[in-house]
């Protein structure tokens, strides 16, 4: 962490911190607002910005943006927890997901929210205590730490919340 995200990391952290976790993806935008007050992490909101598949590639990206501007509006963020890119054998879907990666910064930029990025391991390190743990275990943890009735779906929905709860583990 540099020196400025810690300056603004010691300003957050008066009262509570409003965190937005996004897991990008072109198809499904999983998202989880989550409040971090003293010593707990409530969760406000989460789900799925889901597009056509058989939609161009600009109206796609358009409603993405259009749904996190919405969510921005509803749960204005202090933070915004990205999970990082990492390159896989299907190039055409990671270049989806960087499309999508460009339209969530620059939405953030827009209304001056940082973003902090984590890798999955950081995310699973941070939710679960092990950076080996499998998605079942991340989505376990998450029901159980934000005392939710059942474990969120889809998977997109359950790894944002991991997403900005590692956010909130980091900043504690």
């Amino acid at each position: 962490m540099g020196f400025w995200s810690y300056l603004y990391m010691l300003w957050v952290m008066r009262d509570f911190m409003m965190v937005i976790g996004i897991d990008p993806g072109l198809a499904r935008l999983g998202y989880g607002v989550i409040r971090g007050d003293r010593g707990s992490a409530v969760p406000l909101c989460y789900g799925c910005t889901e597009t056509p598949a058989k939609a161009r590639a600009g109206e796609r990206l358009l409603e993405i943006y259009t749904g996190l501007v919405s969510l921005f509006d509803r749960y204005p963020p202090d933070a915004l927890a990205v999970e990082k890119l990492f390159f896989s054998r299907n190039i055409t879907s990671a270049m989806g997901v960087s499309e999508v990666r460009g339209i969530v910064l620059l939405a953030a930029e827009q209304r001056g929210v940082p973003v902090f990025e984590y890798t999955p391991t950081q995310v699973k390190q941070a939710v679960t205590g092990s950076g080996r743990a499998d998605k079942v275990q991340v989505q376990q943890m998450i029901t159980r730490l934000l005392r939710l009735p059942e474990v969120p779906q889809p998977d997109d929905a359950a790894d944002a919340l991991a997403i900005a709860l590692c956010h909130i583990h980091v900043m504690r």
